[in-house]
Order: structure tokens, then C-alpha cells, then sequence
């Protein structure tokens, strides 16, 4: 369901499902993916001038499709989360991988794929 103020079958909800489906494909929860999406959706509502209120970020900011995730979490480890890899994991019919950490699950992905 696209955010507030979007309408069914406008650029917005094409491009709120899109996006939706793409971080679904990549392994991130449906509730995550909706969230992904949203904000994408209505940070570009404040930059093209179609929304009431925007932050200052949304509208002076370099555009989230150009950001890439550049400021995204901290300086930790980057890549898939957990969740991604446990997901993959499943698909891939890994036993064991309920127990698995994140860097145990990257591992038997890997070697499964290979």
C-alpha cells in the first residue's frame, strides 16, 4: 500500500511497487521492504515539489537513487544483512541455519552456490 497522498496508478505507486519488489527479491522482509519503499516514494514526492511538507535533507540532498546507500548504517560490516542470508539460506534449503550467525550463513551460501 503506498504512502498517504499517492494515488493508485500514478508514477508514485509504479515506483513504490517497484521498488517493493525489488528489496522482496533481494531477500528483505515484506514489512521492511514496505518501509524501504515508502520512504524512497516520499522523499521523491519532496524533491519534485508534490508534497506539503519535505525536510530540508529531502530537498537539498543528493536524490536516494544517486546515494546508493551511501550513508547507511554505521561502519560496520557491510553486504546482506541476516536476515537477507538467512532468507537466501532457506531458498537454498541450508539445514542449520536458524543456529547460523550472519558470518556462518554467509559461508554456507557461498559454498552452496558454488
Amino acid at each position: 500500500m503506498p504512502p498517504r497522498g499517492v494515488k493508485k496508478g500514478t508514477k508514485r505507486a509504479r515506483q513504490y511497487e517497484k521498488i517493493k519488489r525489488s528489496q522482496k527479491r533481494r531477500g528483505t522482509s515484506e514489512r521492511r521492504a514496505e518501509e524501504i519503499a515508502a520512504r524512497t516514494v516520499q522523499k521523491e514526492r519532496a524533491r519534485a515539489g508534490e508534497s506539503r511538507q519535505s525536510s530540508r535533507t529531502s530537498t537539498r540532498d543528493i536524490s536516494s537513487g544517486r546515494r546508493g546507500g551511501l550513508r547507511s548504517g554505521s561502519g560496520g560490516p557491510r553486504g546482506q544483512t541476516r536476515e537477507q542470508l538467512y532468507n537466501q539460506a532457506k531458498r537454498l534449503k541450508i539445514e542449520g541455519r536458524s543456529r547460523m550467525n550472519k558470518r556462518q550463513l554467509l559461508a554456507a551460501v557461498n559454498r552452496k552456490k558454488a
